[in-house]
């Protein structure tokens, strides 16, 4: 495909507040011990319950995991390989159950082949992270951890589909890393 763009792509004004917001995201991997509040948890929550999903099948379940006890318990899943030693200081956990999809929705994949629902719970988990950093959290999407240990603590049933595991706590750094990113012009075709 050929790239259409303009040689000189025009400055995009950074000042929106979402701009702003996306690029004060970043991956914490240092939190403090300073807990969190279930109301600024439950904010994390209904931002992801709030994404968007194909024929509004809401293809998740979440699972809070807020107890010192408990965290204390999971974090231990996230550190598959020796990595991830950071979790020891998670002040929560936020789980993204994959549920099954509305019928319509599973008929609708048959017919043009797509199954959406891993995408829609990745713009739940988005959502999660971006209201985390509005309310000043530290947020990290872990992609390896043990998820039959965590169905164990849990008592979940073995077929549970553990989809994001989102560690949670107030960053000891709060300074914003520069983001390494492919350019507008890498990364969009204009036609």
């Amino acid at each position: 495909m050929q790239n259409t763009i303009p040689a000189v792509m025009p400055a995009i004004d950074q000042t929106s507040p979402f701009l702003e917001l996306c690029g004060q995201r970043q991956s914490c991997r240092s939190f403090s011990d300073q807990p969190i509040s279930r109301e600024t948890l439950l904010r994390v929550v209904e931002a992801a319950r709030l994404a968007p999903s194909a024929c509004n099948s809401q293809p998740w379940r979440f699972i809070l995991v807020e107890s010192p006890e408990k965290v204390a318990q999971i974090a231990p899943c996230g550190q598959v390989m020796g990595i991830n030693g950071f979790l020891k200081d998670a002040q929560a956990i936020l789980l993204i159950l994959e549920t099954p999809a509305k019928l319509a929705k599973m008929i609708a994949s048959v017919i043009d082949g797509q199954y959406f629902a891993k995408g829609d719970i990745g713009g739940a988990a988005l959502a999660a992270c971006l209201s985390a950093t509005e309310q000043g959290l530290g947020s990290c999407i872990i992609g390896l951890f043990d998820r039959p240990k965590i169905r164990e603590i849990l008592d979940l049933p073995d077929e549970t589909d553990i989809a994001y595991f989102i560690a949670l706590g107030y960053p000891k750094n709060t300074a914003v890393r520069a983001k390494s990113r492919k350019s507008l012009d890498e990364s969009l075709t204009i036609v």
